[in-house]
């Protein structure tokens, strides 16, 4: 069903997804973060391109899914940034702890939205695990020219605000703040599914690689053939509800 809840003051758009007839009184609990939106799709594509995603993590699997539109996506106020990225992916998280019948919180990222979990991960102890699909190591293409950046995210429509940002430099810094390769060395011990498209042509698999690496005991899957849009791919679906499935097993509710 969409759902609203508040971020640094902005009103987010959000798709919430529960079992009809949950076996348990408690219930694991999972943040989907969609990534930045495509060129030709804009920042309207995301409202509700994660809805089936998180009905079939409900129905098949028994979990409460939330999945948030970023501010400036998919109906959510604001604009974008990385730290507002960041600051909604944690309100997600406290949003999802706040609700009764769940008892631990485990992300699924996609793209940016993957690196953004890596990081909220490394530094939320609420999080139990990361599930990252075609994450960026770095986001390096995007600090090397912040200006080009916001010239397309206005085109796009994730910047809508004709004075944002306040500061241009603060925007722009923020950019190389949230690097999955530096925040994975820090999730220690977390369970970490790392998913990357063999074919994808928005970020290299040698990222996967890397980012796996600085974790130390990621499992990499890395699917042949597929591209950057892995949530249309029923193998790399197949490989993330299993790995939810043996999480909420190990996990003691």
């Amino acid at each position: 069903m969409h759902y609203t809840f508040t971020s640094g003051g902005y009103e987010l758009a959000a798709i919430l997804a529960r079992p009809e007839n949950p076996k348990r009184r408690r219930l694991p609990g999972l943040v989907i973060c969609h990534g930045y939106p495509s060129a030709t799709a804009g920042a309207g594509a995301t409202k509700s391109a994660y809805q089936a995603l998180a009905d079939r993590i409900a129905a098949d699997l028994g979990w409460v899914v939330l999945a948030v539109n970023y501010r400036g996506c998919g109906g959510s106020e604001g604009n974008f940034s990385m730290d507002g990225w960041y600051d909604d992916t944690t309100a997600a998280i406290d949003e999802l702890c706040g609700m009764d019948d769940v008892a631990a919180i485990w992300l699924a990222g996609f793209g940016t939205g993957g690196a953004l979990a890596v990081a909220a991960a490394a530094s939320d102890d609420r999080v139990r695990g990361v599930a990252a699909m075609g994450p960026p190591a770095d986001f390096d293409d995007w600090v090397s020219n912040p200006k080009l950046l916001l010239q397309h995210s206005r085109k796009i429509g994730v910047v809508t605000d004709d004075e944002f940002p306040p500061s241009f430099d603060d925007w722009a810094e923020a950019l190389g703040r949230y690097k999955a390769v530096d925040f994975a060395t820090r999730m220690q011990a977390k369970p970490f599914l790392l998913l990357h498209g063999g074919d994808d042509e928005a970020v290299p698999v040698f990222d996967a690689r890397v980012i796996a690496d600085a974790h130390g005991s990621a499992n990499l899957r890395v699917v042949q053939g597929a591209s950057h849009a892995l949530r249309y791919d029923p193998r790399a679906v197949a490989i993330l509800l299993g790995w939810l499935e043996r999480q909420r097993h190990r996990s003691v509710l």
